[in-house]
């Protein structure tokens, strides 16, 4: 099976993937960030990287989405290939920060490439609010990640609302995470994994 984990920067993507595995037992596929060569720069002149930093993500989430589906085991994906091009490329290009000419481009190579691909079998949606996505991030302390604008994340979050209201390529399981601190909470973990085992058992 291929679970995947959508959101908005800092709702907790990678922690809920690392829980997931563990409990599980599944393998956890993690968005390449710290490799990345072009988000510190993006971060410093978005209009001038944004192109750039799209490319590489799409190519990064393509590959490991080749390899989920050849993987004989479950594997738990942070982040999915269409949140690249429905929220990040789009609002960049909505604020004016990637050009029509680039951004076309880009939705060209999303086009041809999910066009060879499937849609994970479960999408986890982790829903969240701006106070509470700046609480997360700041907490992490990626220097990286300093300069990300309050509109920045409203405006994400807006792309992700009417992304997730339109979904119709497979399962989806709504997590608020103001309400479910499933990071420091035994019980609010044990919630989730409920929520998952409930929508898991129909996919076999």
């Amino acid at each position: 099976m291929h679970i995947a984990i959508a959101g908005n920067i800092g709702s907790g993507k990678t922690s809920l993937a690392t829980l997931l595995a563990k409990h599980y037992g599944w393998e956890a596929h993690y968005e390449e960030v710290d490799e990345n060569p072009y988000l510190a720069d993006f971060y410093e002149d978005m209009k001038r990287w944004s192109f750039n930093l799209q490319v590489y993500f799409l190519n990064s989430r393509f590959s490991q989405i080749v390899k989920i589906r050849k993987s004989p085991i479950t594997v738990v994906q942070d982040r999915t290939i269409y949140e690249d091009a429905y929220i990040f490329a789009t609002n960049l290009h909505e604020m004016g920060l990637m050009s029509d000419r680039d951004f076309n481009n880009y939705l060209s190579l999303f086009e041809l490439m999910t066009g060879l691909i499937q849609p994970p079998d479960l999408l986890i949606y982790l829903r969240a609010s701006v106070p509470t996505l700046v609480r997360q991030i700041e907490k992490r302390g990626r220097p990286y990640e300093e300069s990300i604008r309050l509109d920045y994340l409203k405006k994400l979050n807006e792309k992700y609302e009417r992304w997730i209201l339109n979904y119709n390529s497979g399962k989806i399981l709504t997590i608020n995470v103001d309400e479910t601190d499933f990071i420091n909470e035994n019980t609010a973990l044990s919630a989730v994994f409920d929520k998952v085992d409930a929508n898991i058992h129909g996919l076999f």
